[in-house]
């Protein structure tokens, strides 16, 4: 007898984003949105959120928007089902608050089509609470595009949350205290909640519609005395950096932890490549480098960048050799942030600058040779095709035979658009964070210096000198050379300025960007 087994089914999974801000994607939203295979999207979808998902949704995954009624795109959405697709109807906020989305969940639930529903943090108090107003026990959430109780919503005890556009602000307004409310009863208008141009207006019911007339979009309201000990507890805006575009010049595989550091403390990171990290042209070198210390010929393997640590290993994998094959070779790092990626494969340095962690403050520490205690005197030295000589140089001065070898190539990347190139040239960039001289050598040459205004930070000396070199005031340094460290250095640097008067507070968008 013959089985036959036919193509499985696919699934459709109604999947809320949250309110604005990407990192309030529920765990379950972010598995469900990484095994997609189709999404469909409404158009005020977060940006970030396919981006959380570490998706190319140019290649992987087919996006498109939602077209037609709620029975249109439900059809649509079983049709791809029953191909055996995973689908996603991905939207703002939580699915089953928007009645159009009811209405095709519930055109959906009428066919064969399994189907899941995951909860997105609903705006109605995630945004106040990233406004600093604690809504406490008890609150009522009413969205006034539709039919609203005035008379009932104005007797409810707590604060009231208004889901509202502008338009409807001077009616809510007015019905409010028509039923009761006090005319100075505080009011927060919230535009762009949760996300990176956040602002939140401050009022009463009785200038509500005069003060709030310049916000658009899509707006949270909160009416009550809540309202007034927000300051207290406002974070999201009172940020360091809140509202301001830093400039991120890096490589596209290493900006991403600059990036959400930058995130933390409320930037804006704009990533620009300057550099691409390339294999070398003749991978001779490497592989002999790698017979090399499987055979004991080096004490020493120093490795001075997170590339350098990475291409290594490349080559082990290629040759089919694991952590085991360091045993009798002790290594040493540059920085921190090079040990760590080390101590990602199993591995523990046994030296890392305990002072400056650069070239000079790795041989401030390094041992010289000793004929008597150290059985090889050779050391491998893999690093970048313009990694400069200093550290071979001393390493020789302490009697070291050094195999000096190209690990990786840095390649300038190409020039970025025009409109980031005129604003890195006009000061449209608050700050620039520069992690190695390359970067600054390649922004500069592929965009231009960074405007008078721009504050420059740099990781280390090294890539301080090479800014100065170029015309830059450096003005941020911090005392470890760690992008945690640097991002870090330019917020508190930020703070200082501002408590002095030397900065306005922090930006705020004009307009909302929905």
């Amino acid at each position: 007898m013959t089985t036959r087994t036919r193509k499985s089914s696919g699934r459709i999974a109604f999947v809320g984003s949250g309110p604005g801000d990407a990192g309030l994607l529920t765990v379950r939203a972010l598995e469900l949105i990484a095994r997609a295979e189709l999404v469909v999207i409404d158009p005020d979808v977060p940006a970030g959120v396919l981006e959380l998902a570490g998706r190319d949704i140019e290649g992987e995954v087919e996006v498109r928007p939602a077209v037609g009624e709620p029975a249109d795109v439900a059809k649509d959405l079983v049709n791809e089902a029953k191909a055996g697709r995973v689908v996603i109807r991905l939207v703002s906020g939580d699915p089953l608050t928007h009645s159009g989305l009811v209405a095709e969940a519930q055109a959906v639930a009428k066919t064969a089509a399994v189907f899941d529903v995951v909860p997105g943090v609903p705006a109605a108090t995630a945004v106040p609470a990233y406004a600093g107003i604690a809504l406490g026990g008890t609150h009522t959430e009413v969205d006034v595009r539709g039919e609203v109780d005035w008379a009932g919503l104005a007797k409810t005890p707590g604060p009231i949350v208004l889901l509202a556009s502008s338009s409807h602000l001077a009616e809510a307004a007015s019905a409010l205290v028509e039923h009761g409310l006090a005319p100075q009863t505080p009011v927060a208008v919230t535009a762009d909640g949760t996300g990176a141009g956040q602002r939140t207006l401050d009022t009463t019911l009785a200038t509500l519609a005069q003060d709030a007339g310049e916000i658009a979009g899509n707006l949270v309201v909160t009416v009550g005395q809540a309202v007034a000990a927000r300051t207290k507890l406002s974070w999201w805006e009172s940020r360091a950096l809140y509202g301001w575009r830093v400039l991120v010049p890096r490589t596209k595989d290493q900006a991403g932890e600059m990036s959400e550091r930058l995130r933390l403390h409320g930037a804006i990171p704009s990533e620009v490549p300057t550099i691409s990290v390339e294999p070398p042209r003749s991978p001779a070198q490497m592989e002999r480098s790698v017979k090399g210390l499987v055979d004991g010929r080096y004490q020493w393997l120093i490795f001075t960048s997170t590339n350098a640590v990475r291409a290594v290993w490349e080559k082990f994998e290629e040759f089919g050799l694991d952590a085991r094959a360091f045993s009798g070779v002790k290594i040493a790092c540059v920085g921190e942030a090079t040990a760590e990626k080390v101590r990602g494969f199993g591995i523990i340095p046994e030296l890392v600058p305990s002072g400056e962690q650069s070239s000079e403050g790795l041989l401030d520490e390094f041992p010289p040779y000793d004929d008597i205690l150290d059985p090889v005197d050779r050391v491998l030295l893999p690093r970048a095709d313009i990694a400069t000589e200093t550290l071979a140089a001393g390493l020789r001065d302490r009697g070291w035979e050094i195999d000096d070898v190209t690990a990786y190539r840095t390649v300038r990347a190409a020039p970025p658009p025009a409109d980031t190139r005129e604003m890195i040239k006009t000061g449209g960039f608050d700050a620039v964070c520069f992690t190695s001289s390359s970067t600054v050598r390649n922004l500069v040459g592929i965009a231009g210096k960074p405007h008078t205004r721009t504050l420059v930070a740099c990781i280390g000396p090294k890539t301080a000198e090479t800014a100065r070199e170029f015309g830059l005031r450096v003005d941020v340094q911090p005392e470890i050379a760690q992008v945690p460290a640097l991002v870090d250095a330019l917020a508190e640097h930020a703070a200082r300025l501002r408590a002095e008067g030397a900065l306005p507070p922090p930006r705020k968008t004009k307009r909302a960007r929905r």
